[in-house]
């Protein structure tokens, strides 16, 4: 049952699907105030409980304490609500790039209880178009610098009528800031229910029109005070970095919820590729990293070249799930965890994860505390242990998408249905087999292409690559593999001959790629996900 709202603009909770059609939720010991603003106990109750002094915020050449950061965050909410009418509930959407000014209009947008709607950088103006006219956007804040495609889209919107620009860079010249800096440093923040709507998170589907996942301000909280406190045990010491978007609920969570809940610090970099990570690493003495698993070959290299990493304490895999090979070369080389776990837009972060203590390759882990999680048939009955199935998990935070039909696949018989295919091994580990779609059926075998993409990983001349089945008279599907090689290495038939014969080596034969293809890189979102289908597209 839904607790007080405090939104004038009932729009988000007018959209919550039917109550049939909700996952089981497991609240059970989260117990927050019935009027809670996940904005405030992130920046302003920070302040409060002594960590005013302390860095929140490095980026753009400086470093912003937390009480930098509540005073600058309370003027932007001055902004909103004063020169431009925003009222709790209204959607705010947000364009940027990772940096200090996208966390600080986050948490004003969610200081004055609008519901924040965060956009990748490298949207579209028809990409955006979608997500504006779902969430019924008529207000957004845009970097000067990506305002292009969103005044595009504006220009063609029937909702969106204003985009104001904020400065992405260290200058703090552009609309939002000017009006901003004349405004007070203290704010009375939005009364907002622990069950109001505080953020839209769109998923990063391929086709068709985008699915919004509504995330409460509970929600925020839980992901933190679930993961971050029990798999991570973050400490006011740490120093976060990463490169998945803080438009995209993982980035959210990892480089700014998680940092700030436990006044941490997070150093942000606008262009995370392994080489800048690798600097930033090094010059703040980052312990905590959230990127994917060719982000962590690329420094494991990167040592061997007299890179000084070991302020690392914990590697959390991101994007894609995490092959063995890179797992235990990490484990061999660091001697400190690299950290493999599941989540999704829909549950807002990670509930699968292995531990610090117990890590060990091709594995998932176990649910978080809290989440509960099972491997069934197409019946939703659960298959015996060691069999691959369909995985459901419910927890404190569930599937609920903004008036979709599609709730209804996602959500069955009160379990979050996510669309991965896992074995539970006997002693209750997790283990991912594939995203259910990705299991190829090839001769009457049903073979996870994760298992042949490790396999080929264990090759020396494999920098990266990925999987897919492509349609085959004689065996409905065959393996493909699309392969990057490593620096210097040339692809050719005595090659694939050496990767198929090595795979065969690896795991059971006819789990072979019978084709192989070399590419220069593989297509992937903004989140480091490889993007499959447009491997399995002819042509």
């Amino acid at each position: 049952m839904l607790g007080p709202t405090g939104h004038a603009d009932t729009f988000t909770r007018d959209n919550l699907p039917p109550a049939g059609e909700w996952p089981e939720l497991l609240l059970d010991g989260f117990d927050y105030p019935e009027w809670l603003n996940a904005g405030v106990e992130l920046s302003d109750r920070m302040v409060e409980r002594g960590f005013g002094d302390h860095v929140a915020l490095i980026g753009n050449g400086r470093r912003r304490t937390y009480k930098e950061l509540a005073d600058w965050t309370n003027r932007i909410a001055h902004a909103l609500v004063e020169n431009f009418g925003i009222k709790p509930g209204n959607r705010v959407l947000i364009r940027s790039g990772n940096n200090p000014a996208m966390i600080a209009c986050w948490l004003a947008v969610t200081k004055v209880g609008a519901v924040a709607v965060n956009t990748m950088p490298m949207l579209r103006s028809g990409e955006l178009s979608k997500i504006i006219d779902k969430a019924e956007i008529t207000f957004a804040l845009c970097d000067t610098r990506l305002l292009e495609d969103l005044v595009a889209a504006a220009k063609e919107s029937r909702f969106l009528k204003q985009v104001v620009g904020f400065d992405g860079t260290a200058n703090h010249d552009a609309e939002l800031d000017r009006i901003a800096l004349n405004m007070p440093v203290r704010f009375e923040a939005a009364k907002t229910g622990r069950d109001d709507v505080a953020l839209l998170g769109f998923t990063s589907g391929s086709t068709g029109v985008p699915k919004a996942t509504m995330h409460f301000h509970r929600d925020i909280l839980i992901i933190a005070d679930t993961y971050a406190k029990e798999v991570l045990q973050v400490t006011p010491e740490d120093v976060f970095i990463g490169s998945p978007p803080i438009a995209f609920t993982f980035g959210l969570g990892g480089l700014v919820v998680f940092p700030l809940r436990f006044g941490a610090s997070t150093a942000l970099l606008e262009n995370a590729s392994p080489k800048n990570m690798i600097e930033i690493i090094q010059e703040y003495g980052a312990t905590i990293s959230f990127t994917a698993p060719t982000a962590y070959r690329a420094m494991l290299t990167a040592m061997e070249e007299g890179a000084d990493l070991s302020s690392l304490r914990i590697a959390v895999s991101a994007g894609e799930t995490l092959p063995g090979p890179i797992f235990e070369e990490w484990t061999r080389k660091t001697g400190k965890p690299i950290l493999d776990g599941i989540g999704s837009t829909e549950l807002l972060h990670i509930f699968i994860s292995n531990r610090l203590h117990d890590a060990k390759p091709n594995c998932t882990g176990k649910p978080l505390a809290g989440y509960e999680a099972c491997v069934v048939d197409d019946d939703m009955k659960e298959v015996p242990r060691g069999t691959i199935g369909k995985l459901l998990v419910r927890g404190p935070i569930g599937c609920r998408y903004l008036a979709d039909h599609r709730q209804a696949d996602y959500v069955r018989d009160g379990w979050n249905v996510t669309g991965d295919s896992f074995i539970q091994d006997g002693d209750g580990y997790f283990h991912f087999a594939a995203r259910s779609d990705d299991i190829i059926l090839s001769a009457g075998y049903n073979i996870a292409g994760p298992e042949v993409e490790a396999a080929l990983l264990s090759h020396a001349d494999v920098l990266e690559c990925a999987v897919v089945g492509k349609p085959d008279d004689d065996r409905g599907h065959i393996v493909q593999a699309h392969v990057v090689l490593m620096p210097g290495i040339t692809g050719s038939d005595l090659l694939v001959k050496a990767l198929q014969d090595h795979v065969k080596a690896m795991i059971a034969p006819y789990k072979y790629p019978r084709s192989i293809v070399f590419v220069d890189a593989l297509p992937k979102t903004e989140s480091g996900k490889i993007q499959r289908f447009r491997l399995k597209q002819p042509g």
